[in-house]
């Protein structure tokens, strides 16, 4: 019997992003999940280079695929970055999130800002292969770092899941 294929959650995002070359990473809780750690994720989080042409491929990808952003602006404005930085400012906008229009529970969201520099995280980044999809994702020390600057209680406990992942990975590798 032949084997069938189950679609990974967020595969259709991953699959546009890569094929569009928009330079990307995972971070979150998918992030998270992905670097193995057991956890309920609901929203991708994204960070991506922000130079114009590469954020109008992400938008453009993601208009593809039906997602449209929550605030009421053109999603347009976002590669836009004096818009993003008075949204930054004025606003105290983080991130700037996205649904899908035809599946309103997929959410995206991207920031606005990147708190780390992204070329660093581009650089360190670890790439999965799930069901043939290359997805890049944020480094553990990067991803600890995001989750360090957000605080909030879930990212603290994410926080002790890839320390102790870390130390599960060190002794592996000291028993080689």
């Amino acid at each position: 019997m032949p084997k069938k294929h189950i679609r990974m959650y967020y595969e259709d995002i991953f699959r546009t992003l890569n094929r569009r070359r928009v330079k990307y990473v995972v971070v979150g809780g998918v992030a998270v999940v992905l670097h193995g750690i057991v956890r309920l994720t609901v929203d991708l989080d994204l960070m991506i280079d922000l130079e114009k042409e590469n954020a109008e491929r992400f938008l453009e990808a993601l208009s593809s695929l039906g997602y449209v952003p929550k605030a009421p602006v053109n999603p347009i404005d976002f590669a836009d970055r004096e818009k993003r930085e008075s949204w930054k400012t004025k606003k105290n906008m983080i991130v700037f999130s996205f649904y899908n229009s035809k599946k309103p529970f997929e959410e995206v969201d991207v920031f606005v800002y990147n708190p780390i520099e992204f070329n660093g995280v581009y650089q360190k980044r670890k790439v999965y292969k799930v069901e043939g999809v290359s997805i890049p994702v944020a480094s553990l020390e990067d991803l600890k770092t995001l989750k360090k600057i957000s605080g909030r209680k879930q990212d603290t406990a994410d926080i002790e899941s890839l320390e102790a992942l870390e130390e599960l990975l060190h002794e592996k590798e000291k028993r080689k």
